[in-house]
């Protein structure tokens, strides 16, 4: 039997798009319609615009051709004097959803960082999907992530986070949570702020060119993150035991489980790899890195289910 990651099921084409960034409606530089037509030149499908604490319906460029998802970025932290936060993207559908245009939500206040809770359990009530942000930067280790629940995706590259502070770039704590059971999806994203930070961090998803189904596609995992190299497939064949992944040329492939990879591929122009999965595993991914150093990533393929 053949178990294919969810991006790569069926024949549609793969939708590029990014669902982090910010305008001058909270403290990005650029105007909603210049950054939605920003992107828009970039050959970017779909947009979030995630202003803090401030949701947003509204396409401010539809000529653009980009479709917006209703989103916006929610943030909590300790007393502590130290960054030690939490922030949430929450993306949700055009209709059914329990936040308005320009509601604004407050920043919360929490003795441990477990609090960040409450702002999963809010997108969750408004029939949105949290997104975990920059763990690295925030301060947030892996322990305590797992003490929060009901989340399935966060971010495993931050451009804002990796061009300024070299944070958020190599998918921290997402492969112990993975091992520890946990069914995460793994999202690259810009928070971009500033027009330097686009575009080097986006999604290719699976699905047809409207907000529900993009949404669909993204709470299912029918995607894959990246800076730049594509992945055109990814399987395991239950009955020889091996996962493939097949890639544009790049020149190191590897397989993960937790922080060790079963093994590491190198060469030049490598399209794919195949390998063994060993016994037991309960979860495999692949991470393609090509020549210029630039990484993209499957999501898992869960193997205990």
């Amino acid at each position: 039997m053949i178990i294919r990651q969810a991006a790569f099921e069926g024949k549609r084409k793969m939708l590029k798009g990014n669902l982090h960034c910010h305008t001058t409606r909270s403290d990005g530089k650029g105007e909603p319609d210049v950054t939605v037509r920003q992107y828009g030149y970039m050959g970017y499908d779909f947009l979030a615009l995630t202003d803090h604490r401030c949701y947003n319906y509204e396409n401010y460029a539809p000529e653009s051709g980009v479709v917006v998802i209703p989103a916006m970025e929610m943030d909590g932290r300790t007393e502590d004097p130290r960054v030690h936060c939490v922030h949430v993207v929450s993306i949700g559908p055009e209709k059914e959803n329990g936040f308005e245009q320009d509601q604004r939500v407050e920043s919360l206040r929490f003795d441990k960082i477990a609090g960040g809770q409450d702002m999963i359990d809010q997108a969750l009530a408004a029939n949105n999907l949290p997104i975990v942000c920059h763990p690295e930067w925030s301060g947030t280790g892996a322990s305590e992530l797992e003490e929060m629940q009901d989340f399935g995706h966060m971010e495993i590259w931050n451009s804002a986070c990796a061009m300024g502070y070299r944070l958020d770039m190599y998918a921290s704590y997402w492969d112990e949570l993975l091992c520890h059971g946990r069914k995460i999806y793994g999202v690259a994203s810009d928070d971009a702020h500033h027009i330097h930070q686009m575009g080097h961090g986006y999604i290719k998803v699976n699905a047809e060119k409207n907000v529900a189904s993009i949404l669909d596609a993204i709470r299912k995992g029918a995607f894959y993150a990246s800076c730049g190299p594509e992945i055109y497939d990814f399987f395991v064949d239950t009955e020889t035991g091996k996962a493939t992944v097949v890639s544009s040329p790049v020149e190191t492939i590897r397989f993960r489980h937790f922080h060790v990879p079963y093994r590491v591929i190198e060469g030049k122009d490598i399209c794919g790899a195949q390998i063994d999965v060993i016994p037991g595993t309960n979860y495999i991914r692949a991470e393609v890195i090509d020549k210029e150093g630039r990484r993209a990533w499957t999501n898992p393929i869960f193997l205990d289910v």
